[in-house]
């Protein structure tokens, strides 16, 4: 699910990369919420919070809103230039580098963050950091996937999924149905997933709190492992039919 690029990219491949990875971000979500009171897996919240501290001349909490959003977009450029280094110095795997980063972020707060949590400041790193490791994985998927998926907001999905069951409504031609039909299916993988990872998330919380995050990143780890040997196999088997 996340070797395949251009033309072998099949739908399977971006549904079980949504589910996938918009799980582990559901995870993430509740977990910020519950844990540090913030939204981890976007910014748009953020916006909306740090205009309103400028309009009220709260100037000290505008800059953390303003953090926030450039912790994110910190972890979208970092991943983005990771994956295209890596493509430029001819590696066969560019999206190992910032899934491993994500994995290992999530699993150090995991183990820690019920330890250094206590205070305003101890919050705010918490959140930077997971923040940060959101951008990674939406930079991540984006890339993969050729802007089809997205994993760690829901808001232009919904957007998008109320365009197309529109369109639906309309004659067209059975092509067009097809790639409207698949595209609806996908965004409601990507939000189901979404959903359940927050439910699960939030199960898991009420008994680990922040080692809500070190299943998350084993999850992940998993899903990379599965992912490679999955692959490998294949490609053996093509090997040995080859031969």
């Amino acid at each position: 699910m996340f070797r395949h690029q251009g033309k072998v990219r099949t739908f399977k491949h971006n549904r079980k990369l949504a589910a996938a990875l918009s799980f582990i971000a559901g995870m993430v979500n509740i977990t910020g919420v519950l844990s540090v009171n913030t939204l981890t897996t976007n910014v748009t919240g953020h916006f909306a919070f740090f205009a309103e501290d400028v309009e009220q001349e709260h100037y000290s909490l505008a800059w953390l809103s303003l953090l926030y959003i450039l912790a994110f977009l910190a972890g979208s450029f970092t991943s983005s230039f990771s994956t295209h280094l890596s493509l430029r110095k001819g590696y066969k795997n560019p999206h190992v580098a910032p899934m491993a980063a994500e994995i290992l972020i999530l699993f150090v707060l995991g183990l820690t963050g019920n330890f250094i949590l206590g205070s305003d400041a101890s919050g705010f790193f918490v959140a930077m950091l997971m923040l940060f490791s959101m951008g990674l994985q939406n930079a991540l998927v984006t890339h993969v996937s050729k802007s089809v998926v997205r994993t760690t907001h829901l808001t232009g999905l919904f957007t998008d999924l109320g365009i197309e069951l529109a369109q639906l409504c309309f004659p067209g031609t059975q092509e067009q149905r097809t790639k409207l039909t698949k595209s609806v299916r996908l965004r409601l993988v990507i939000i189901t997933f979404f959903f359940l990872g927050c439910v699960l998330g939030g199960y898991i919380h009420g008994v680990l709190e922040m080692g809500t995050l070190a299943v998350a990143a084993v999850l992940l780890l998993v899903t990379l492992l599965y992912d490679s040997a999955r692959y490998n196999y294949y490609r053996l088997a093509r090997r040995k039919q080859q031969a």
